[in-house]
């Protein structure tokens, strides 16, 4: 499968912040604080990664890993400013900002790739931003390989 350049980004996609889905988020975190209850509650620091569900197919990058060896690796998440609030609407946009490569422990090279998530408010001011890290890991080494090396 190709390999997306880093670069431009995917198509946008609106994300409503729900007051009901924050207070649905914060229960399963386990956590009754009540800047989650509120109506006009705010987003638990990791509730963005809820914008999945409304992103459109091909609204992620293609990595063009292999799915059968891909790892989540890493997931950073940056405010630019106080977090979202229920009622808001967002616009998320998703681009691979990077990709770079590392020899795996075990033989062979292991993928990355990070995908960064823009979400802007209703003014068109960033406010948020997520970082993925994906990982492909290296192809198991052949049989005889394995046993040339030792293992």
């Amino acid at each position: 499968m190709d390999q997306q350049p880093p670069g431009a980004p995917g198509p946008e996609f609106t994300v409503p912040v729900e007051r009901g889905k924050i207070r649905e988020f914060a229960a399963a975190m386990q956590s009754q604080h009540p800047a989650y209850q509120e109506p006009d509650a705010v987003v638990p620091p990791t509730f963005l990664v809820s914008s999945a569900f409304w992103a459109p197919d091909g609204a992620r990058p293609d990595t063009g890993f292999d799915r059968r060896r891909l790892l989540h690796g890493e997931q950073e998440y940056v405010f630019h400013g106080p977090p979202p609030r229920a009622g808001q609407v967002l616009t998320a946009r998703a681009r691979l900002a990077e990709r770079y490569e590392k020899p795996g422990k075990r033989g062979g090279t292991m993928r990355f790739a990070v995908i960064v998530t823009e979400f802007r408010d209703e003014k068109g001011e960033l406010v948020a931003e997520q970082r993925s890290t994906l990982i492909e890991t290296a192809k198991a080494p052949k049989p005889q390989q394995a046993k040339e090396d030792g293992q």
